[in-house]
């Protein structure tokens, strides 16, 4: 059985390389036609299997083999049998550039409108053409005028490419920390809970001042000097049940005209 498999592979080989050559002769007309889905139909089972290296990578195998034949389709016009090049070390490359383009162009992990992924694709496919006739990287300029946008929309479609992968937070952050590797989502900040008494504290300094300037001194010896009421006492000349005293009606004063508004 193996014997006529490989019998039978090198029937249709030394076929389709008969067919490329009669196909580079042929002008276009309903022979052409009929020898070049041939000659694609031919190594079909070589685009199938380029596909399959690509598979588990997010996208479906029927839309994998799609693109590998686009890409099959592509080395078959392209190929130039007068060169003395083998096909298939021809196929394989333009078929796998077609997978890995679908990739890079079509396969985003967030979501981006269609109209800044099509400015995308368009700037892709310029970019090598504009390096080689400008002899340097286009600029976003180049860029703009090249494909007739207005240069945001050329910035916001090249920052889009930041959305085609995007990390895990649980992937390694890299760390050289001591104890021992982090993950990225170790390293994004948290809600800071005095954050919320910002708002609180700035409502405050104006009541603060309409108070007496004892109890704004006994206040402010207290809850940002961190000091007891028996040490306010000692240093105020006063006893520490006046001290409470005090401090207990300046607080309610404040709560209620916080509370009003």
């Amino acid at each position: 059985m193996t014997i006529q498999l490989n019998a039978r592979r090198r029937a249709e080989d030394a076929e389709a390389l008969a067919l490329l050559s009669l196909l580079a002769d042929l002008p276009e007309g309903a022979d052409r036609r009929r020898v070049r889905g041939r000659v694609i139909e031919l190594y079909l089972p070589l685009a199938h299997h380029l596909a399959g290296r690509f598979r588990n990578r997010g996208e479906q195998q029927d839309d994998l083999d799609q693109v590998a034949i686009i890409g099959l389709i592509k080395a078959v016009d392209g190929f130039d049998p007068t060169n003395g090049a083998a096909f298939v070390g021809y196929a394989i490359p333009t078929i796998t550039g077609e997978l890995k383009r679908h990739f890079r162009d079509r396969c985003w992990d967030v979501r981006v409108p269609r109209r800044i992924q099509e400015n995308r694709l368009h700037i892709n496919r310029v970019t090598g053409d504009l390096t080689q006739r400008l002899g340097r990287s286009p600029t976003v300029a180049d860029l703009a005028a090249e494909l007739e946008l207005s240069e945001e929309d050329v910035i916001e479609a090249l920052d889009a490419g930041r959305a085609y992968r995007t990390l895990s937070l649980d992937a390694p952050s890299g760390s050289n920390e001591s104890d021992g590797p982090s993950d990225l989502g170790n390293l994004l900040g948290a809600d800071d809970d005095d954050m919320e008494q910002v708002e609180a504290r700035e409502a405050l300094r104006p009541l603060l001042a309409r108070l007496p300037e004892r109890e704004q001194k006994i206040i402010a010896m207290r809850f940002f000097g961190n000091r007891t009421q028996s040490q306010i006492a000692a240093e105020l000349g006063l006893s520490q049940m006046h001290v409470s005293r005090l401090l207990t009606k300046s607080l309610g004063i404040l709560r209620g005209q916080l509370s009003r508004g």
